[in-house]
């Protein structure tokens, strides 16, 4: 991009958001003749949004090709340095420059700079998309993170799968632009664990050294704890404070869930640092002095489910497993966490060929229970667009009111968390018909449909080496058990019964 042509390119930006300014004030004004001018008006502010939205994209994708282009004429101008100190001199030079044209802090410049050298040299697809304004500069600073460490080939393959719509794999549900940030980092996260070059036992074995506790004071009297941990203990510790805060919701009790779980957790680690003797005895007396500052109300059991590849559990193939509220964890984990039988965690097996889950021990469960597993294991999450509520806190419902004939099946559930649940039936959003395979999607008061997300499942890897099961039948066996509840001549194992 030729410098003049930049510089036409800003200005042409600049003069499509001021005529939208412009058309936005004239309908302020009276006199616009419509059948309903009220109706029209906000149709009109809704799709107005949207193209601000893609002119802030596309005013991205411009900053990029201006801060590309300008660190090479600057280092043209300044000429090659003579040693380390001068190359370390001219890139402070230049990003101080740049800094100082857009009035940002010289961090923000210079990860601007890396940024723009990323889109521009490995991720063109992704840099496309944004000169076209289908995704967010906030979603290619996704594609940019999430490719860091990587080869070129592997970034290439993680953007062609979100970007690409001819790739031969590509990804499933809503498109990347369609995603909030933040749940397209979720798939984006997901799906570079899956296919990262390096096996996850062994950034999983950098990351259990690097694990840490941080103390960050805030304003108000108040601070930050954090706590870098192996997935398996967060995810355990998240559910453990979650179920305790429930456990003390009631009529009386004024405090908000966030509220309650801040208590618990800080009666857990607080109270166990108070024996007058000094020492603790472990998890056990957490466990004790948790329950003794939540009020000696029994804590519900949480259920976290580890989803786990046939072969990763037998131990033939290292692809990561899957833990529900976080994403993939090593196979390691994933086998330690089912053979210690903690009660908190159950197994689920996936299909070789596809993915799609296989069983989730339906024989020890209720039916309710084991419909809200399937639930859990279709949409992984609230279904409302963009909300990341994890599925342990949801709730089951009917999309077809069952006083108006819907069943009690897993096509006519969806599995909302309480505040979009509470939103379908206090609003005019509707959810859509969901399917075995897919959660339902949302109609707004608006009348615009909006497609929820869904697991990106894919099939296992299988082992290089076979070993002789599977040239003894268990491939069959596999292959055939499908849903447990699903025996011949008895209906689909997934479409249960009422449950009233």
């Amino acid at each position: 991009m030729e410098r003049g042509a930049a510089v036409k390119a800003a200005e042409a930006l600049a003069a499509s958001a001021s005529a939208l300014v412009a058309s936005l004030r004239a309908e302020e004004s009276p006199g616009s003749g419509t059948a309903d001018p009220l109706r029209q008006s906000a149709d009109d502010f809704l799709d107005g949004l949207a193209q601000v939205s893609r002119i802030d994209a596309q005013v991205a994708a411009v900053r990029i090709h201006l801060a590309g282009r300008y660190v090479g004429a600057a280092e043209a101008l300044l000429g090659p340095p003579v040693s380390p100190e001068e190359h370390t001199a001219q890139e402070m030079s230049i990003v101080a420059e740049v800094s100082c044209a857009l009035t940002v802090s010289e961090r923000n410049g210079s990860a601007l700079l890396g940024e723009a050298h990323r889109l521009r040299s490995v991720l063109p697809l992704t840099l496309a998309a944004l000169e076209l304004g289908a995704i967010s500069w906030q979603h290619a600073r996704v594609v940019v993170d999430e490719t860091l460490n990587l080869d070129p080939a592997a970034a290439a393959a993680l953007e062609a799968h979100f970007l690409d719509p001819d790739d031969p794999n590509p990804a499933r549900g809503c498109p990347a632009g369609e995603m909030t940030p933040g749940r397209f980092r979720a798939k984006a996260r997901t799906w570079r664990e899956r296919h990262h070059p390096d096996s996850i036992e062994q950034r999983h074995t950098k990351g259990v050294a690097d694990r840490r506790v941080e103390y960050c004071p805030d304003r108000d009297g108040m601070a930050w704890i954090s706590a870098y941990l192996p997935a398996d203990q967060a995810s355990g510790i998240w559910a453990r404070t979650t179920a305790d805060a429930r456990a003390l919701q009631g009529p009386t009790e004024i405090r908000t869930l966030s509220q309650l779980r801040a208590d618990v957790l800080a009666g857990l680690l607080l109270a166990a640092d108070l024996h007058t003797d000094g020492t603790t005895d472990g998890a056990g007396e957490l466990a004790g002095a948790g329950a003794g500052c939540a009020g000696r109300v029994p804590s519900p059991k949480a259920q976290v489910l580890v989803t786990v590849p046939v072969f990763a559990l037998m131990g033939l193939t290292e692809e990561p497993a899957t833990l529900d509220g976080y994403g993939p964890i090593p196979p390691s984990m994933a086998r330690r966490l089912i053979a210690d039988g903690a009660e908190s965690f159950h197994r689920v097996l996936i299909d070789p060929r596809d993915g799609a889950p296989l069983e989730i021990g339906r024989t020890s469960y209720r039916i309710t229970k084991a419909l809200r597993q399937w639930l859990r294991l279709r949409d992984a999450k609230c279904p409302f667009p963009g909300c990341s509520n994890q599925s342990l806190d949801n709730d089951a419902d009917h999309v077809l009111a069952w006083a108006d004939g819907g069943t009690t099946g897993i096509s006519n559930l969806g599995h909302p968390c309480r505040r979009h649940h509470r939103l379908r039936h206090t609003s005019a959003w509707t959810p859509t018909q969901p399917t075995q395979n897919e959660p339902p999607g949302w109609n707004s008061p608006a009348g615009r449909h909006y497609q929820s997300e869904h697991p990106d499942w894919e099939p296992p890897h299988w082992p290089e080496k076979q070993p002789e099961l599977l040239s003894n039948g268990v491939e069959s066996d596999l292959l055939d058990c499908g849903d447990p509840a699903h025996q011949p001549g008895q209906p689909d194992g997934r479409d249960f019964p009422d449950d009233r």
